[in-house]
């Protein structure tokens, strides 16, 4: 029997809390490319967005040689 992968699948987001995903869908961000155009502090924006989640993001960015943008 294989072990399930718990890692998320390349370019795809990682496990967040419910609000923090339903803000990112609304605000039509569905992967880590995206997420990769858009600054830290506009995340934080998105209504359901917190710490916990950025560091989730950044992490999973981080997995597939990816950045947030750079603030301006």
């Amino acid at each position: 029997m294989q072990k399930k992968s718990t890692l998320p699948a390349a370019g795809t987001l990682p496990k967040l809390a419910s609000p923090a995903l339903r803000a990112l869908n609304n605000a039509g961000y569905t992967s880590l490319e995206q997420l990769s155009k858009v600054t830290e502090s506009a995340l934080l924006q998105l209504h359901g967005m917190g710490p916990n989640a950025i560091t989730r993001i950044k992490e999973a960015l981080q997995e597939q040689g990816l950045t947030l943008a750079k603030e301006k």
